[in-house]
């Protein structure tokens, strides 16, 4: 019997499968996972079809369900069906007809209804079906991707059937699980990501029939019950580690968790499990090592858990993780009780109050993120003797007062640090590190935001050789970026120096490292454009750079995912080159002085999404090759000097969602074609142009809809009634507020006039509910339909030729911020308006009302 998965592989026959050397002879598979078994020390394993994963090496630890450990067992990526596999042993015996003999009891111990091993026949195993042979030790390696019924294998002890989360061909086991009945020896059990959705009422009780089970992970099973209490008979004696995460529970925590004596590790990340942390007696988790509750909505103190977690005489909890919870209040003084901890994670929480001091006395502590938390106060020193620490994140707190050196002087092994303060505080929080500062730690990454650091760059990185990701954004470093700095780029991916006062001028070319992403935008940088290769996300928005865009940026940046070059002076055109940069997906050109054409060189993209060439000074028509990009979703060409009627290659543009062509000289009818043939359209803006005739009524099919700019043209006719039918208008879009992370990503923007002035819109621009007809010619009523728009934030019909009365609904509009009917022939008695209680913004001005203007909340 093998304790440890390094004599289990020196042992096992199939040892050189894992030896990184050459695959089996059936090809096309490979190491999976490892199930031991008893009788005739056939060692049975878990394999999956074509697979391409790097073949295990002998000693090799392995991580389940998030876990490192040292036993049997993989949580490593699956493709294909699951199988089972076996390789076999005989303790000495290495003769073909001993392994032949071991395959045959295997074969006979399932229950083979569809003939799955018929072919297992004859002295040659390498020819049978599903069995390869080690090219160097001729041992066999089995394979068998069959139905998950087991057959009475009473002696198999480590079971791992599961499959890849990225595997969208799930296997639904039988509605009752029982399959697994027969295995009365099984002391290990891995079913992640195989769905047994039939058996979520019930999938307790066979389970509970494998009364040695120590280890059981079934994360992303999709299991929808969480059993309130255990069974009356449990047999749940020996469990230690239960991994249930990533399933859908949707219900309180159970107390019976903490009642199983032999729990050492619970995962219950991403579950849904939600209301207060249970009541736990005191001492009820003495054995615990570690605690995974990340991703739920956790109410409750922080202390609370603490206080649970405490009262032993010797605590061994190792990891405690409860991130992107609702904890709230302060971390408690005696989390220094818990002298083994290894890993704190509590970011993504309501936690406030300081670091408490004891923190300096889990001298175990390898990693600690207190980050997006309501944390403030100093940070205290004693954060600066945790020797073993290598990972730290403080971001997005309300930190105050300086952070010194003398706190980061005693992390000698310190990999990364994120810190950084909300300022919501009005209080400053400042670095106070000396200029020239050696640090006893060598960063792979470091992340400082919204700190006192300037106004000279931070020297001390220098000795920072081993840095791989590099953010210092709102530092107010007014200086210029030093020749050394520049040494890191054949190593480092990620350079972020977003929003300093950094000035000079960039080297036109650097050895980057592969796929780099470098943001430098928002600064004082000048002079020409660099050209670095080997880039895939170049950032130089908000600078000084001027000249032209180099004609050979093409040839040399062609791995390119992104480029923001807007609010710059460039001049010239656009390079034909650019067309070389296949993989190109972002193109933000905006807010500079080029001129000239905008190229017609558009076909070779096939991954564009987003072109944005607005407030330059191009001039002609829309090149008719820009809409055989098959993925542009986003066309922005407002503020130029393009005329002419719309191309009808534009109705080709099937994928947009923006479309911007605003202050520009366009003519013509508006077409009927962009309500028939551009669906996807939710922003569709065409103010300050030279368009006639009526508004089409093929734009009240734009469904998604949601900002209708026709303001400044020369429309006429009447306000089509089934405006009315614009459903986006009378939903609430959904806003998920993005977290700031560790990297940029580029994010449209777009100029909305709104109560009178210019507002340019970009992380709630899916907020923004708007129609603007003013200054047209437009003649009749205001169609009483348009009031059915419950969601309309801002409604501008100033400026025409309307006349009658307001509609009769015009309360309807709830979420109406802001009204003009000005300069109109409106007349009559105005509504009340009572209901509109989010109205700041009105003016009825120069029209014919014959009653005051009533008072609204």
């Amino acid at each position: 019997m093998h304790e440890t998965i390094l004599d289990f592989l020196i042992t096992a026959s199939v040892t050189a499968v894992g030896s990184g050397k050459e695959p089996p002879r059936s090809g096309g598979w490979g190491l999976r996972g490892w199930v031991k078994g008893m009788e005739d020390r056939v060692v049975v394993a878990v394999l999956g079809a074509g697979m391409r994963q790097p073949y295990v090496e002998a000693g090799d630890r392995v991580r389940v369900g998030g876990r490192r450990v040292s036993r049997i067992g993989g949580k490593s990526r699956l493709e294909g069906n699951m199988g089972v596999g076996v390789g076999v042993t005989a303790a000495g015996r290495t003769s073909i007809e001993k392994e032949t003999e071991a395959l045959v009891k295997f074969k006979e111990s399932l229950n083979d209804t569809y003939g799955q091993l018929s072919s297992w026949i004859g002295e040659d195993f390498c020819k049978w079906k599903g069995v390869g042979c080690n090219n160097q030790t001729e041992h066999c390696i089995f394979r068998w991707n069959g139905s998950p019924h087991l057959g009475n294998l009473s002696n198999l002890r480590h079971l791992d059937l599961s499959q890849s989360p990225y595997d969208n061909s799930k296997t639904s086991w039988a509605a009752d699980l029982y399959g697994l009945s027969g295995l009365s020896s099984l002391e290990y059990l891995n079913m992640d990501y195989v769905n047994i959705s039939l058996a979520t009422t019930h999938w307790l009780q066979p389970i509970n029939m494998l009364p040695f089970l120590t280890e059981l992970s079934l994360s992303g099973c999709y299991l929808t019950n969480l059993p309130p209490s255990l069974l009356p008979s449990s047999n749940l004696t020996s469990i230690s580690v239960l991994d249930l995460s990533g399933n859908d529970f949707n219900s309180s925590i159970p107390q019976w968790f903490f009642n199983i004596s032999t729990l050492v590790d619970l995962e219950l990340d991403s579950c849904s499990v939600k209301g207060l942390y249970p009541h736990v007696a005191s001492g009820n988790f003495c054995g615990f090592r570690s605690l995974g509750l990340a991703g739920n909505d956790i109410r409750g103190e922080i202390s609370e858990v603490v206080r649970g977690l405490a009262g032993c005489t010797e605590n061994g909890l190792e990891k405690l993780s409860l991130s992107s919870n609702r904890q709230s209040g302060q971390l408690p003084n005696s989390i220094g009780y818990f002298k083994k901890l290894r890993s704190i994670s509590l970011d993504d929480n309501l936690i406030t109050g300081p670091i408490p001091a004891s923190i300096g006395e889990l001298s175990n502590l390898e990693s600690l993120d207190l980050s997006s938390n309501k944390m403030n106060g100093s940070i205290v020193e004693t954060l600066g003797t945790l020797g073993e620490l290598n990972y730290l994140d403080l971001r997005q707190n309300d930190w105050e007062g300086f952070l010194w050196q003398n706190h980061l002087q005693g992390l000698a092994k310190l990999k990364t640090i994120m810190i950084s303060s909300s300022l919501s505080s009005g209080k400053a929080f400042v670095l106070n590190i000396s200029y020239d500062w050696v640090p006893p730690f060598n960063l792979t990454l470091i992340g400082i935001s919204h700190c006192d650091v300037g106004p000279k760059f931070p020297a001390w990185l220098e000795s920072q050789t081993q840095l791989r990701m590099i953010f210092l954004t709102h530092l107010a470093i007014s200086d210029t970026i030093p020749h050394w700095f520049w040494k890191l780029s054949s190593k480092v991916g990620m350079f972020d120096l977003f929003n300093n006062q950094l000035r000079g001028e960039l080297p036109t070319s650097l050895p980057f490292f592969s796929n780099t992403w470098i943001d430098l935008s928002s600064n004082r940088l000048e002079g020409p454009l660099p050209l670095w290769s080997n880039v895939s996300y170049l950032n130089l928005a908000n600078n000084l750079f001027s000249g032209s865009i180099p004609a050979s940026i093409g040839h040399v940046m062609q791995t390119l995912l992104a480029i923001d070059l807007f609010g710059n002076f460039l001049t010239g055109s656009i390079p034909s080159s650019l067309g070389k940069i296949k993989p190109l997906y972002y193109l933000f050109l905006s807010n500079n002085q080029l001129t000239g054409k905008i190229h017609d060189e558009w076909g070779s993209f096939q991954d564009l999404n987003t072109i944005d060439v607005s407030s330059n000074h191009f001039s002609g028509e829309i090149p008719t090759s820009i809409c055989s990009l098959p993925l542009l979703s986003v066309l922005k060409v407002a503020s130029n000097n393009l005329s002419g009627e719309l191309s009808l290659s534009l109705k080709n543009c099937k994928k947009l969602g923006l479309l911007d062509l605003a202050l520009n000289r366009f003519i013509g009818n508006i077409p009927s074609w962009i309500g028939e043939n551009l669906t996807s359209l939710s922003v569709l803006r065409l103010r300050g142009n030279l368009f006639k005739g009526n508004i089409s009524q093929s734009l009240c099919h734009l469904s998604r809809l949601h900002i209708l700019d026709l303001a400044q043209n020369d429309l006429s006719g009447l306000i089509p009634a089934c405006l009315g039918n614009l459903s986006a208008l009378s939903s609430l879009a959904s806003y998920n507020q993005q977290p700031l992370s560790l990297y940029t990503i580029p994010v449209i923007g777009l100029e909305v006039v709104t109560k009178g002035s210019e507002v340019r819109y970009t992380l709630t621009l899916a907020l923004v509910n708007i129609i603007d007809f003013s200054g047209n010619s437009l003649t009749g009523e205001i169609p009483e339909e348009i009031t059915s728009l419950s969601t309309l934030g801002a409604l501008n019909l100033s400026h025409n030729q309307l006349k009658g009365w307001i509609p009769h609904k015009v309360g309807g509009l709830h979420r109406l911020e802001s009204l003009d009917l000005s300069c109109n022939h409106l007349s009559g008695q105005i509504r009340t308006m009572t209901s509109m209680t989010s109205l700041n913004h009105l003016n009825f001005s120069w029209n014919n009302f014959s009653s005051p203007i009533p008072s609204a909340n």
